[in-house]
């Protein structure tokens, strides 16, 4: 048997290559997607094949990541639950469609992953594999043998002289890509318990931030980022430099208790630093340059949209629909955002548009000749009539 295995070097990869080897005696194909893990990817290669893989693909997906996947998210303003910007979901349905390539190239008769059985991820890998190789084989590990814990993994990767970077002392689980780190387990599985300050990697602590702020502008064009402070720049690009401001200003960190589509609740820390410039920059220019009605009803798709990319629908007919949608709501998209950082806070302090709605002759508070404030009357009667009709049935 020949098997695609995404593989990241940690812990659960890393003796789901080993066990894969023992218990079907596969020939292990390992891929990594370079999404933006940086340094985590140092030495992958070489740990794969001395752990057993027959082939390792370490393919730079970071630019297709950002402008396939993360724009179009952002552009719908998708927010799931308590602020969860998404950053581990969005990156599964890319990993997932590139094992499924890989498979074809090479004739592989299965993909695996290291998703557990109680998460969101193997959902996420399985839906899209479905998706677009339907009678694809695939193997979950978690789902089949008798290791019942990341204890036991350390364990089994102990036996093996396998290294990994995990300890029972330290068993955080942790995801990074272009867009955040999540943390997992741990200490962290008490909600009560507040992260540890040296769990985080991308973000400085608020407090220990520079004590002056720091202004960004942000130009947007149909809802994309096309620059930071005037420099045009790809959609990697603005990632990279947004996720370095953000960090060093302790922005984007989170911390959630949310509802997993297994059913159970689940804590999560997050640090998404430039995500979260973004998401608010784009709100900025959206809030000068949208329909009121327009912004109403995206808002009111953007609950449906968050589900869809939380639970693995990325490749769904929904989940298209409604990007097209999505899509022509951030046509008129387009200006610049000015936002502080400071201390922990991304602060929305300015926003121009070519396409602005805003106008500061009907809104002003000072004397005007084209809104007749008479005019309310009429408006608010008629608007409160339905209301009328029925507090005088009651008094009857």
């Amino acid at each position: 048997m020949k098997v695609v295995l995404a593989y990241s070097g940690g812990l659960d990869t890393s003796v789901i290559m080993r066990w894969l080897i023992e218990k079907y005696d596969a020939e292990v194909i390992a891929f990594a997607a370079d999404i933006g893990q940086e340094e985590e990817l140092d030495g992958l290669e070489a740990k794969a094949k001395s752990t057993g893989a027959s082939k390792v693909y370490i393919d730079d997906l970071r630019e297709e990541f950002a402008t396939d996947f993360v724009f179009p998210m952002i552009r719908a303003g998708a927010v799931y639950e308590s602020g969860y910007l998404l950053g581990t979901s969005i990156a599964r349905p890319l990993i997932a469609k590139r094992m499924i390539e890989i498979a074809r190239e090479n004739g592989a008769d299965a993909i695996s992953h290291g998703a557990t059985g109680k998460g969101n991820d193997q959902v996420r890998f399985e839906v899209t594999a479905y998706a677009l190789e339907p009678d694809i084989k695939i193997i979950a590990p978690w789902r089949e043998w008798d290791l019942k814990s990341r204890t036991d993994c350390i364990n089994y990767a102990k036996k093996y002289d396998i290294p990994v970077p995990v300890t029972v002392e330290k068993p955080y689980s942790m995801d990074r890509n272009l867009l955040h780190i999540s943390y997992e387990g741990g200490i962290l599985e008490d909600p009560w318990a507040e992260p540890p300050e040296d769990i985080f990697r991308l973000s400085v602590s608020p407090g220990n931030a520079p004590d002056e702020p720091e202004y960004v502008e942000i130009d947007f064009k149909a809802g994309d980022a096309v620059a930071v402070n005037g420099k045009k720049l790809s959609p990697l690009g603005v990632m990279q430099v947004l996720n370095k401001l953000g960090g060093k200003h302790g922005v984007g960190r989170i911390d959630v208790l949310e509802n997993r589509y297994v059913g159970m609740k689940s804590r999560g820390v997050y640090e998404t630093p430039g995500g979260t410039i973004l998401h608010r920059a784009r709100e900025g220019v959206e809030q000068i340059a949208m329909d009121r009605e327009t912004l109403h009803l995206r808002d009111s798709l953007v609950s449906k949209y968050a589900d869809l990319v939380y639970n693995g629908y990325w490749y769904a007919p929904e989940r298209e629909m409604l990007q097209a949608a999505m899509d022509e709501a951030a046509s008129c998209v387009t200006g610049t955002a000015r936002v502080k950082l400071y201390k922990g806070n991304c602060i929305l302090v300015g926003r121009k548009s070519p396409q602005s709605l805003y106008d500061p002759e009907l809104a002003t508070f000072e004397t005007e000749q084209v809104y007749n404030q008479a005019d309310a009357t009429g408006f608010i009667k008629l608007n409160a009539l339905r209301l009328r009709v029925r507090a005088r049935a009651q008094k009857k």
